[in-house]
């Protein structure tokens, strides 16, 4: 599978994946596919479109939108 339009890079990801909150070993719940809720927080930045129209390929866009607003409002 190529690359895909917004996506982070395996080096972009090895770089950040560490100070995201959800880790395994971190408090609370962990995240399913943190790498995969990123890529479609920056597909939403980068591409300028709402929520809304977030391909579901990222999953729910709800899901999605609630989870980047937590993170947000955490500070991340």
């Amino acid at each position: 599978m190529g690359i895909k339009r917004y996506e982070l890079t395996e080096a972009q990801w090895r770089r950040i994946a560490p100070l995201l909150p959800g880790k395994v070993g971190d408090a609370g719940r962990s995240g399913t596919d943190n790498r995969m809720f990123m890529n479609g927080c920056l597909w939403v930045l980068r591409s300028g479109a709402h929520w809304k129209d977030l391909p579901e390929r990222y999953g729910k866009w709800k899901t999605v939108h609630r989870q980047f607003s937590r993170w947000c409002h955490a500070g991340v």
